[in-house]
């Protein structure tokens, strides 16, 4: 408890240099998903499968059923719609056929496979994104309306602003194991199902641990947010 609370009121000073440690964290993990993306999306796997292709026989491997798989635009736009049961992949990744196509379409595999099998940290996540999506618009209401309205972030305004990072902070936290999971399962069974081979793993390795250390930059970033704040309240 005394450590806790000794962190929590460290001086303005030290947070601002923690602020500037993050966020050159964060400008690293962008450019480090970027070049590791850039580099293995010029590799092409020696299977010649398609990312679309890879995803669906990842899923159908697991026995998930009942997920469509679309195409989108846009870059490194890839996801999974756990509400719609729908596995979105960017054009790049949908018709890819490089390192990097088949490890992200495996990766969102990954997570239509946690959801067949009720993995709880996506359900927990699942619960979350209401209340994440609401402190997300209304935070920078709150942030403007502490310079327009009010003097500082003080009182019911500050208030406002800590339930609102500590959400996030939440959902961050959460969103770790999640990511991490759905990259190890898709790490397996690239392998397992012959879609590539191990000595071509290294370029999936490197794309996803990459892209994993954007979401940690995201919770760090969010964590820090959420102690200056406390810090600030009386």
């Amino acid at each position: 408890m005394t450590a806790q609370l000794a962190f929590v009121y460290l001086p303005t000073g030290i947070f601002i240099l923690l602020f500037v440690a993050v966020f050159v964290f964060a400008l690293y993990a962008q450019i480090r998903v970027s070049s590791a993306y850039s580099k293995n999306s010029r590799i092409g796997s020696r299977g010649r499968i398609t990312g679309r292709e890879a995803a669906e026989a990842v899923m159908t491997h697991a026995g998930v059923t009942g997920v469509e798989i679309t195409e989108t635009q846009g870059h490194l736009t890839d996801h999974y719609d756990p509400m719609n049961r729908r596995l979105v992949l960017s054009s790049e990744n949908y018709r890819g056929t490089s390192l990097a196509a088949l490890g992200v379409a495996a990766h969102e595999a990954g997570h239509a496979i946690q959801h067949k099998e009720g993995y709880a940290m996506l359900k927990a996540r699942m619960a979350l994104v209401p209340a994440t999506q609401f402190v997300s618009q209304i935070l920078p209401f709150v942030i403007l309306g502490s310079f327009f309205f009010v003097r500082g972030l003080t009182g019911i305004v500050l208030d406002v602003a800590i339930v609102c990072y500590a959400v996030l902070s939440l959902f961050q936290l959460i969103t770790l194991p999640v990511e991490f999971d759905a990259s190890r399962r898709a790490k397996v069974q690239l392998v397992e199902l012959g879609i590539l081979d191990r000595d071509e793993m290294p370029g999936v390795n490197q794309t996803l641990n990459a892209a994993a250390l954007t979401y940690v930059a995201a919770f760090v970033g969010a964590l820090l947010n959420l102690l200056y704040l406390l810090s600030r309240r009386d």
